[in-house]
């Protein structure tokens, strides 16, 4: 009666310590190394980069149809309008992800000197950072295109201006979303860092970033449709031939504000939704395991 006991439990606990072992073959692959993710964010840089080098950003919006007198709202007037419509919307767009890019790469610069040990590098940073937020971004526009024409030997096309002033504004806003990323991972990674003696580079490349990144990416993708709303208050200030130029420059010249303005909140829905079902998507992508 005993043996047969002690033969029923031995294949119980054999079973038991099998199943640890099947877990730890279950390799996990990094994002970086993931067909299904590499590919889609060269797709993305590449698609960036015929953004940033292509088009026409001084175009001129004329309509070449003429309305009726009637207040109706005119289909065929409005169909007409779509490719001056979309020209500008690139415009925007471009400017819009030009300047998220600097944002993205100059907050995270801005949120390690607000982290920097030493107060020479961390309280300027606090002060730019801090500057920068709490005044409008209107201003920042006037303030930018006085400061370029005030200056000798700058010439910047107002396309330029628009892009890095979207840049700066809000990469300040990034530094406190990477702050909050940097905080959020856990002590006993940082421990564990120092306990293997990890170089800095490694530490933050292969440690703290790959942890910190995945939890700021909703924060991240709401400042790019953010950042693209605010875009074309440069048409106004800096005379930037974005969409809401081609709207307000269709008005004038034909007295029909109905049809522009609306094709170009269309346009924005246009661009503002599918960017923030992609950020939803690269977020469920390189959403970092923990165990």
């Amino acid at each position: 009666m005993a043996d047969t006991t002690q033969e029923e439990t031995v294949p119980a606990a054999a079973e038991g310590a099998a199943a640890p072992a099947q877990f730890e073959l279950q390799q996990h692959h990094k994002w970086y190394r993931r067909p299904d993710v590499l590919i889609p964010v060269i797709l993305v840089v590449l698609g960036l980069a015929i953004l940033a080098t292509t088009g026409d950003t001084s175009p001129r919006y004329r309509s070449q149809f003429t309305p009726g007198r009637e207040v109706r709202f005119g289909w065929d007037y409005f169909f007409h309008l779509v490719p001056q419509m979309l020209q500008g919307l690139y415009i925007t767009a471009r400017a819009t992800v030009l300047g998220f890019l600097i944002a993205a790469s100059l907050g995270l610069v801005l949120a390690l000197l607000r982290r920097a040990q030493k107060r020479w590098v961390s309280w300027p940073a606090a002060l730019v950072i801090e500057f920068v937020r709490s005044t409008p971004i209107l201003v920042q526009m006037f303030f930018a295109q006085a400061l370029v024409r005030a200056t000798p030997g700058i010439s910047l096309n107002p396309i330029v201006i628009l892009f890095l002033v979207l840049g700066i504004h809000y990469a300040t806003y990034a530094s406190e979303a990477y702050r909050a990323g940097i905080n959020s991972v856990p002590k006993g990674q940082w421990e564990a860092s120092i306990a293997l003696n990890l170089g800095p580079w490694t530490k933050w490349t292969r440690v703290i970033i790959p942890q910190a990144v995945p939890n700021i990416l909703p924060t991240l993708g709401n400042y790019l449709v953010a950042a693209f709303k605010d875009a074309p208050i440069g048409d106004a200030v800096l005379s930037t031939a974005g969409v809401l130029f081609f709207a307000d420059w269709i008005r004038a010249d034909d007295f029909r504000p109905v049809e522009p303005y609306i094709l170009t909140g269309v346009g924005f829905l246009l661009v503002s939704l599918p960017a923030a079902w992609a950020v939803r998507r690269l977020e469920e992508r390189i959403a970092y395991e923990r165990t």
